[in-house]
């Protein structure tokens, strides 16, 4: 039936027949109906198909104007109104990795819709083991693997056991790809295995970036990418010798709000950029946790959440800071803040005299924008760098108006988003748009700015030239 109906739909749209699904099928018959609708392809075809015709996305469904209404009679009797079962008209690429185009029904008044996801198969998606089940993995990765059209979940590794046996069944992950830390270098001889994400307390990137590394397995590592830039060199050359690619998870840069505030930077939408005023605060309440403990941690606000601030900068901006003037404070007394600091504060210089003011703080309540400040107007950018919630902000004038407008994007899982990149790039053997040398600049940076706080004074550095210096290829967009 569902052949005959295809060809029938084809055979009409073709021929122009005025005539009915139902008519022609009492008509001719089921068998007779396949029989004509061959014939007549075959006389509307002119010539044999060419490359082009091939290639062609093929259009199938039916219109609505060809929708004929029915009546159903449910088992008792009753009859309600119906119609026949058809499937409205799309274009379906024969690349599987093409969205369907579903009949449009929106005008252009609203807001388009997106693409319609686009999964690979599930035998054809990026295999990864995820190294630590602390907050972020529990709470973000693996409930973003559902939002995923590339990448899934199929190792853990953890020291617990009893974590180990629950979060597998959970998530079907087989009893045999469960390891310890001890077992990590198994890894290798996984082959569901594809990619490995560090997911551990800084101070345990390099080693696990190391020793992923020679089990061949590519690598996405957490941010701050390690605990000094000395670490991070370490772990690119691992990561080169080893022959697999190496990407900090800087979900920011994936992120569509902050893309967006680049991509109007970038197009100068309000005219040069001239200053910006960035911040990241929240509260920590745990002495003993890990992030309070220097030698795991590396530091305190700074690196944690104020590195937030320092990326997302240098990521819209495109270029990077010449100059850094830092100040650090910690309440005396408190112990949370025995071995880190409390807050940071510092300016960066870019070229052309752009100036960003930054401040991050570990006890304070949550508080996460980032404003541009440009000739004609401003960006501003609350919940920046949160998990969800951003909202965009615009100012501008024209003549006596003052104009303010917010815009609204699609959400997108970010942690998924960065995800779906790097299985991007394992498919298509590419270079991660955040590889290990973006995540490397970044400690050059905090080095500096930590110098300029202990030393009250402003510190150079090393001039770069040339737009997203340290960058790989940009992301496709969804």
């Amino acid at each position: 039936m569902a052949l005959t109906n295809e060809l029938l739909n084809t055979v009409l749209r073709h021929a122009g027949q005025e005539v009915s699904r139902k008519e022609f099928l009492s008509l001719a018959g089921r068998g007779l109906a396949v029989g004509v609708a061959a014939t007549t392809l075959a006389s509307c075809q002119s010539g044999t198909p060419d490359a082009k015709a091939a290639d062609a996305t093929p259009t199938t469904g039916t219109p609505a104007s060809e929708v004929e209404a029915t009546t159903y009679t449910a088992p008792g009797g009753q009859k309600v109104p119906s119609s026949e079962a058809v499937s409205p008209p799309a274009k379906v690429p024969a690349d599987a990795s093409k969205p369907i185009e579903l009949e449009a029904w929106k005008s252009d008044v609203d807001p388009k819709s997106g693409p319609v996801p686009t999964p690979l198969p599930p035998d054809k998606r990026v295999g990864y083991a995820l190294v630590g089940l602390g907050h972020l993995t529990l709470e973000e990765l693996l409930p973003a693997f559902g939002e995923c059209k590339k990448s899934k979940p199929v190792a853990l590794v953890s020291g617990s056991p009893e974590k180990l046996k629950k979060v597998a069944a959970q998530y079907g992950i087989k009893p045999e790809s469960c390891y310890s830390y001890q077992d990590y270098e198994k890894l290798k001889d996984n082959p569901e295995v594809h990619a490995i994400y560090i997911v551990l307390p800084n101070s345990l990137h390099a080693e696990y970036v190391i020793r992923g590394a020679k089990t061949g397995k590519h690598i996405l590592c957490e941010k701050p990418m390690a605990n000094s830039a000395r670490e991070c060199e370490l772990m690119i050359d691992a990561c080169k010798k080893a022959n697999v690619k190496l990407m900090v998870a800087y979900r920011i840069q994936y992120e569509p709000y902050n893309r967006q505030v680049r991509q109007m930077i970038r197009d100068a939408k309000f005219g040069k950029v001239k200053y910006i005023q960035t911040q990241n605060s929240q509260s920590s309440a745990n002495p003993d946790h890990w992030r309070h403990k220097k030698a795991l941690a590396g530091g305190g606000a700074l690196p944690d959440i104020g590195l937030y601030c320092l990326n997302t900068s240098r990521f819209v901006l495109g270029t990077e800071p010449t100059e850094v003037f830092a100040y650090s404070h910690s309440t005396p007394g408190n112990p949370l803040f025995k071995e880190v600091e409390e807050m940071m504060s510092w300016q960066m210089r870019f070229p052309d005299g752009v100036i960003v003011n930054c401040i991050t703080h570990y006890n304070t309540h949550d508080s996460r924008f980032y404003r541009v400040n440009a000739e004609r107007g401003w960006l501003h950018l609350d919940n920046a760098y949160a998990y969800q919630g951003q909202r965009l902000q615009t100012s501008h004038a024209e003549g006596k108006v003052k104009i303010q407008n917010q815009i609204t994007l699609p959400t997108k899982n970010q942690f998924a988003a960065e995800m779906d990149h790097f299985s991007e790039c394992i498919l298509e053997n590419k270079q991660p748009h955040t590889p290990g040398e973006e995540g490397l600049q970044d400690h050059r940076i905090m080095e500096a700015i930590y110098q300029s706080a202990r030393e009250g004074r402003p510190v150079k550095l090393t001039a770069v030239k040339g737009p997203d210096a340290f960058r790989g290829p940009e992301p496709k967009e969804a």
